[in-house]
Formats: C-alpha cells, sequence, structure tokens
C-alpha cells in the first residue's frame, strides 16, 4: 500500500513536490522526528538558564548564596561561643567564685573547641577490608613491574 503525498499551488495547479508514502516512511520519519525534538528540548533545558524553571532545581548563583551564608553562621555561632565562654570566666572572677592567678584567656578559648572522640575516628570493618585489598593490589602491581624489568633486561 504506497501513497503519494503532493504540494500543488492552489492558483496554477502546479506540481510544487511530490513524496512516495509507505508505513515504513512514515514511521521512521515519526521516529525520527520525536528523537530530535526530545533530544533538542533536553539539551535546551540543561544548558540554558530555563532549568532553574523547573520545581525542585535552584539556581547555582543561589546555591553560592547559601554556602557563603552556612559558613557565615557557622563563623558567628563560633565566635558567639567564644565570647559567652569569655562572659562566663569574667562573671567569675567579678563574684569571686574564681582565683585571679588561674584566669586565662587561653584557656577560656581552648574549652569551646570542639574535639572530635576517639571511638568515631577508629576504621571501620569494610575500610580494613578494603585497606587489605589495595595492599594486596599494590604488592601484585610491583611484582608486575619488577618481573618486567626483569625480563626487559
Amino acid at each position: 500500500m504506497k501513497k503519494r503525498l503532493i504540494l500543488i499551488n492552489e492558483e496554477t495547479f502546479e506540481e510544487l513536490f511530490s513524496f512516495k508514502l509507505s508505513l515504513l516512511n512514515i514511521f521512521v520519519v515519526g521516529t525520527l522526528g520525536a528523537i530530535f525534538l526530545i533530544t533538542t528540548t533536553t539539551l535546551l533545558i540543561a544548558f540554558t538558564p530555563l532549568r532553574e524553571y523547573i520545581p525542585g532545581y535552584s539556581s547555582s548563583q543561589l546555591k553560592k548564596e547559601a554556602m557563603i551564608l552556612a559558613l557565615k553562621t557557622d563563623s558567628l555561632t563560633q565566635a558567639l561561643e567564644k565570647n559567652d565562654a569569655y562572659l562566663k570566666a569574667i562573671q567569675k572572677v567579678l563574684t569571686g567564685k574564681l582565683e585571679h592567678a588561674t584566669f586565662n584567656k587561653d584557656s577560656i578559648l581552648v574549652q569551646t573547641q570542639t574535639t572530635i572522640p576517639p571511638e568515631s575516628l577508629k576504621a571501620s570493618e569494610e575500610e580494613l577490608s578494603l585497606r587489605k585489598e589495595v595492599a594486596e593490589e599494590e604488592k601484585k602491581i610491583t611484582t608486575e613491574v619488577v618481573s618486567r624489568k626483569k625480563k626487559k633486561q
């Protein structure tokens, strides 16, 4: 079942374009057109500022500002903790609960620093097994390199 697509000028009835159609031709042209349309739309959204209009996708400028604000907040909370510790130490001195000789600004700052518990620094079983695998691979590689050097000599 073959069909023909003909474009004709209505005023002069002159044939402008003719094309033989089959079911396979229509399917191939439709599929290629759909693939082209999907690819073009995807590239247009992925590499232009249009992606910022997609819900859940934030702009790069917003991400930068959020990171800067997070860093500022972190440094401000650390400064606030240091100031609170300093004020508490001064309050102890003024009320007479602390001897003047033991008052040291550096010792107050050390109290505000957070320390990581040693338990959280220990390697897990998965990490230990990964270390063993890497060590074994390194041994294999070094033996292969040494054996290749001996063969070349």
